[in-house]
């Protein structure tokens, strides 16, 4: 008993050298960059693990709780060091899996190890892993600026075995998990250099830009040259779902389209004692995802909305066309007006804790264009996600993208703002 208590005892004692090693250097922030992968429409994270160092690719999932990567091809590094049973890191990771391997030793298979249960979020795919730490390093920011690389020597993550990658992009090593754990990647990074716990999200619309994650307080500068500070944001606040607890949901309150409200069922908007409805934040899904009947009466009326929209300014009616899956309403892209801004339609409102707090989804996130089915068509950007969904409204990355989201985990709020009105992207580090 007192050699297992020592043991557990040198353990913590050498994590908290090794995290006081790593903030000699105390950044202002931390900075990942990610791209949009052209034909998954997935969010790519490129982090710099192991040792020696190595580039990993992984896809963005907001909600998932923890990093998994393939550990089974070509893991190799010096600083590799798996959780034993019982550990420090085990608790941290409320681990409660004990387990063997009967293969030769390797990362991802050691004996007296405690696990995990990554889950491929793409294809509702999920396996036991090892859980262990290596070297991970990240370049800081004072908001403005790219600063010196910084090293987390111990980083938590699980390792997967290769057939969980399937559905990934290609090139892709496994899923970033950005979701409300204690070891996931925020969690992770803002409490080994002492950072609010708190990333702001930028995703980029562009596959040939950069998009950006800051870590840490702000500011953010995003191209081309636009500084964004906490207080230039509207808050709403982060709900949790019992059901799941890493997954980030907002409370709205109603939709309006064109000033006018969107006649719903409200009650499906409330996440219920079962852990169903709601409105949920996700990268996984590339367009935003609404329970059948809340999905008809949205698009019904942003048609209607939409006649009355260019009847008012003399314009030739939109000309509806069949639709182009997986989208239901569909217009001739020649008959939708153009500004210097984007396409000329109803704005979306999403009307968050009160009329004042509102998430305003513009054309450029409402509406898709250049599918390959029709290259023509315009189509409203939202999916039928059938009945009795576990989660009324999903906010997909379409509608996400060129938003500065800042999700403040320690006061339980998210920031939001759209960037094109102020003439900018989600562009950084090109």
């Amino acid at each position: 008993m007192a050699s297992s208590i020592q043991h557990h005892l040198f353990i913590l004692l050498s994590l908290i050298a090794t995290a006081s090693a790593a903030t000699s250097f105390q950044p202002k922030g931390l900075l990942l960059p990610l791209t949009k992968e052209a034909s998954t429409l997935q969010y790519i994270v490129k982090t710099t693990q192991r040792t020696p160092s190595k580039s990993v690719l992984l896809t963005l999932s907001l909600g998932s709780p923890f990093l998994w990567q393939d550990c089974d091809r070509g893991y190799v590094s010096s600083t590799y060091r798996p959780a034993r049973c019982n550990s420090a890191q085990c608790t941290l990771a409320e681990s409660i899996a004990c387990g063997t391997c009967n293969s030769p030793r390797r990362p991802g298979c050691n004996n007296n190890t405690c696990g995990l249960f990554p889950e491929n979020p793409f294809t509702n795919t999920a396996t036991g892993g090892e859980l262990a730490s290596d070297v991970v390093r990240i370049n800081s920011t004072d908001g403005s600026n790219l600063g010196r690389v910084v090293t987390v020597p111990n980083f938590l993550f699980n390792c997967a075995p290769t057939f969980l990658l399937k559905g990934l992009a290609k090139g892709v090593q496994g899923i970033a998990g950005f979701g409300m754990s204690k070891i996931s990647i925020p969690s992770q990074l803002t409490s080994t250099f002492n950072l609010p716990n708190k990333f702001a999200l930028c995703l980029t619309s562009d596959v040939t830009s950069v998009g950006v994650i800051f870590f840490g307080n702000g500011p953010y500068r995003l191209y081309p040259g636009e500084l964004y500070v906490p207080s230039s944001l509207q808050y709403t606040p982060i709900l949790t779902n019992p059901n799941a607890s890493s997954e980030y949901y907002i409370g709205v309150n109603s939709i309006k389209i064109g000033n006018s409200e969107v006649p719903i069922n409200k009650a499906l908007l409330s996440i219920n004692n079962q852990g169903n409805g709601g409105t949920k934040i996700s990268t996984i899904h590339p367009y935003t995802i609404m329970e059948s009947s809340i999905y008809k009466a949205v698009t019904s009326y942003f048609d209607v909305q939409l006649k009355k929209f260019y009847q008012d300014r003399n314009y030739p009616n939109a000309t509806r066309i069949n639709a182009v899956a997986p989208f239901g309403l569909c217009y001739d892209g020649n008959t939708i007006r153009s500004t210097r801004v984007g396409l000329e339609v109803p704005n979306i409102e999403l009307v968050l804790q009160n009329d004042k707090v509102v998430w305003t989804l513009f054309a450029s996130n409402s509406m898709v264009r250049g599918l390959k089915a029709n290259p023509n068509a315009v189509c409203l950007a939202i999916v039928d996600g059938g009945k009795n969904p576990a989660t009324s409204i999903v906010l997909g990355g379409y509608q996400l993208e060129d938003n500065l989201l800042e999700f403040d985990v320690a006061k339980s709020r998210l920031g939001f703002r759209y960037l094109v009105n102020d003439m900018t992207r989600c562009s950084c580090c090109d």
